[in-house]
């Protein structure tokens, strides 16, 4: 490591650790008023959001990772795998605010689905009075983490499993236990799981983190009496009132003790558990019973995307429906009147854009830098400093974000919010970028220096090139978690700034349906271009 490398790394660890750790301690700083304690655990609604915090976080976490586990089984390695990459780019760039909007127009009670069985198999002629969206048990909000959280996890394990130091060696080993007389699904979990799981415990701690934590998925489709915690936090934040406004740090800080206390149970999950024997070993099955094993992955597959692809086509019909009487399964009339007004609201369209690039772009930069420059040690001891946003609740997070753009004189301006986006998408851009990145071949850099080129030279003409498939995904990425920020563009942005996130996920609480559903659309369709553009660049040439 040379002297530049060192202060570059020195000047990476200024320009994101000194924003992180305002942010961190301004956010502890919200613990120390006793009286907030005491006004949360006081309050009747407490007991009860955390329950259902619990309830639901860690049912929707454990379900994403064992319906992940069970899809990669299935597919890897094979054909199958290959359409699983496919299909992984266009579920990864729906939203869950978006996804979350589709799937209540969905499943609610005027939904496309109780249209399609009424009247001949439900008997209604009416919309019913179910719960079906904003349910008290949060299913609605567990069917929506589990169904986005899946692919998050497909994708995380596609960077560990593509590597080519590491995808070459698991496959023989997969076929060295096939020819011991293992089956598919034995092998897979008696070889390769052990070794994946270490790899996967900060993208499912993640998971945990996010599914514990949401806000703007369970405005939308969550329970609402009591609804969970960190919505309560989030309203409680909101308001005018100094003592409320406490409770909501205070109950933030629950949050955050909360998601400590499970990322520690998480740690202490063995590499090889002792259940796995009750799922690799039993009776010898017959050939047709094998056979329908082999194709419950591709089964499993498409029902994902069968549910991808009806929410989507939910939010493409209700952006045009005009009048539309219950049972139909089809508008009586369509319209373009919410799409002329989101095409309309060209600020809102460029506020977007211009966080999303901006913050997307400063986030790549900063992690091939990063990568690039820092020693291995270094990288992996300041992995938990980096990777805090992902592990702190929103509601958390977010004050401290604030209070730091407003020491810094930068709170509701456009500088403050591409602040608080970038601080956001740089964890998600390097779990994108680090194996790749760091699975390079260094033959290649001695090929160069034997050549006669220099470091500048390796990387331009020969590094980069090579890792562009990488770099193009992780912007993607980052692009994508910019478009989905919600709370820090409300917050930070004190009300001044609205993105077609903020827009889709109050206008989600109205009675403007279209409108709501051209806004959700466009929330998922922007990310997606992007996505499909990464995939255009990461195509290997043909000459």
């Amino acid at each position: 490591m040379g002297r530049a490398d060192r202060m570059v790394s020195a000047l990476l660890i200024m320009t994101l650790g000194l924003p992180l750790l305002w942010a961190a301690s301004a956010a502890a700083m919200a613990a120390l008023d006793a009286s907030a304690w005491q006004g949360l655990l006081a309050d009747s609604q407490t007991l009860q959001a955390l329950g259902l915090t619990l309830w639901t976080g860690l049912l929707a976490s454990g379900l994403s990772v064992a319906l992940a586990a069970w899809l990669i089984s299935h597919n890897f390695p094979g054909p199958a795998w290959a359409r699983l990459m496919q299909a992984l780019g266009p579920m990864l760039a729906v939203p869950h605010a978006a996804f979350a909007i589709g799937l209540a127009f969905l499943l609610a009670p005027s939904g496309w689905l109780l249209r399609a069985l009424s009247p001949w198999a439900t008997g209604l002629d009416a919309p019913p009075p179910w719960a079906t969206t904003q349910d008290p048990w949060g299913l609605g909000l567990v069917l929506v983490l589990v169904a986005k959280e899946v692919p998050f996890l497909l994708w995380a394990a596609a960077t560990q499993l593509q590597r080519a130091d590491v995808a070459q060696v698991w496959t023989r080993e997969l076929l060295v236990a096939r020819s011991m007389g293992y089956g598919p699904r034995a092998a897979w979990w008696r070889v390769l799981w052990p070794q994946l799981w270490p790899r996967l415990r900060w993208p499912m701690l993640a998971v945990l983190a996010y599914s514990l934590t949401v806000v703007d998925v369970a405005l939308v489709i969550g329970p609402t009496t009591p609804p969970t915690l960190a919505v309560l936090a989030w309203q409680w934040l909101l308001d005018a009132d100094v003592t409320v406004n406490a409770r909501g740090a205070a109950a933030a800080w629950l949050l955050a003790l909360l998601v400590g206390a499970m990322a520690g149970l998480l740690w202490q999950v063995p590499r090889q558990p002792a259940w796995r024997t009750r799922w690799t070993t039993g009776t010898r099955r017959a050939p047709a019973q094998r056979s329908m094993l082999a194709r419950a992955g591709a089964v499993g597959l498409a029902a994902l995307l069968c549910l991808y692809l009806a929410v989507m086509l939910s939010l493409a019909l209700g952006s045009v429906a005009g009048i539309w009487p219950f049972p139909a399964l089809w508008p009586q009339t369509l319209t373009t009147r919410a799409w002329a007004s989101v095409w309309g609201s060209l600020a809102t369209m460029g506020t977007t854009l211009t966080l999303a690039l901006a913050s997307a772009l400063v986030a790549l930069l900063w992690s091939v830098a990063w990568l690039e420059c820092a020693p291995a040690l270094l990288i992996d001891r300041l992995r938990r400093l980096i990777y805090l946003p992902l592990v702190l609740p929103p509601v958390l997070w977010v004050v401290g974000v604030h209070s730091l753009t407003l020491n810094w004189g930068i709170d509701a301006t456009w500088a403050g919010l591409w602040l608080a986006h970038t601080l956001a998408a740089v964890p998600y851009v390097l779990i994108a970028l680090s194996p790749a990145y760091t699975g390079f071949d260094p033959r290649f850099r001695h090929i160069a220096a034997s050549l006669g080129h220099g470091r500048a030279v390796f990387l331009w003409r020969v590094k980069w090139p090579l890792l562009r498939a990488a770099l193009a995904s992780a912007f993607a990425v980052g692009f994508a978690v910019s478009v989905a920020q919600y709370l820090p563009t409300l917050f930070v942005g004190a009300g001044r700034f609205a993105t077609v996130t903020t827009e889709a996920v109050t206008l989600a609480s109205g009675a403007q349906r279209s409108l709501t559903a051209a806004y959700a659309w466009l929330q998922w369709l922007l990310p997606a271009l992007v996505f499909g553009l990464a995939a255009w660049l990461g195509k290997p040439r043909r000459y």
